[in-house]
């Protein structure tokens, strides 16, 4: 998600991006926000937009929606971030807020999604990875079905999917996601998969889903 495309306030914090923070950890990033240098915020945004958009298009289902959630996100983190304990992760915390924003919009805006609506919404891209040209067209149409898939699950099992086959996060940071215990992460994240190997068919390379 290009950094141009944000709206105010946000495009303001980016616009005070400096390469002084390039090398800075997010714990140094976030001392420094919290003293008031925008320019450390605005690296955080910086490092994180683009991976947030993903994750988030992947649970609201369009362009738009994943984009407010994201701007709001960051908003939010920004005003708030005098409550950022440490006891977690920057990009833990950040997740969680938009995670919350996102399903909250969802709920609003389209309390069900009919199979019509999330193949319409299948259609929207991710964030460009660089992909080869040869690998474009089978990934989109990869893309869609998985996208499609994920639309038709619960709520409760798409955003563990979302997190932890896409985004990649270990079970000890789901559970502080989502505020869930480990050992419900790692059930619901069976069933989910369960689930998706149902509806992906021979698009699914493993050989079954295993708990945990």
């Amino acid at each position: 998600m290009p950094s141009g495309t944000f709206p105010p306030p946000l495009a303001s914090i980016l616009a005070e991006k400096s390469v002084k923070y390039d090398v800075s950890s997010d714990a140094q990033l976030v001392e420094a926000a919290s003293a008031g240098d925008c320019s450390a915020f605005g690296e955080l945004v910086g490092r994180y937009q683009d991976r947030l958009f993903n994750t988030m298009l992947r649970i609201c289902g369009s362009r738009e929606d994943a984009a407010d959630a994201v701007q709001d996100a960051f908003v939010q983190a920004f005003v708030k971030l005098g409550s950022f304990r440490g006891d977690a992760q920057f990009y833990t915390w950040l997740y969680r807020i938009a995670m919350n924003l996102a399903l909250s919009r969802r709920r609003r805006a389209r309390p069900t999604a009919s199979l019509e609506t999330a193949r319409a919404d299948a259609g929207e891209e991710a964030v460009d990875r660089h992909p080869g040209p040869d690998d474009r067209l089978l990934a989109r149409e990869q893309a869609e079905q998985v996208q499609s898939a994920l639309a038709l699950l619960a709520e409760q099992h798409r955003k563990i999917l979302v997190l932890r086959e896409i985004e990649g996060c270990s079970y000890e940071v789901i559970a502080d996601i989502l505020e869930l215990p480990v050992g419900t992460v790692r059930s619901r994240l069976f069933r989910a998969r369960l689930q998706l190997r149902e509806r992906l068919g021979s698009l699914w390379n493993e050989d079954a889903p295993q708990p945990g």
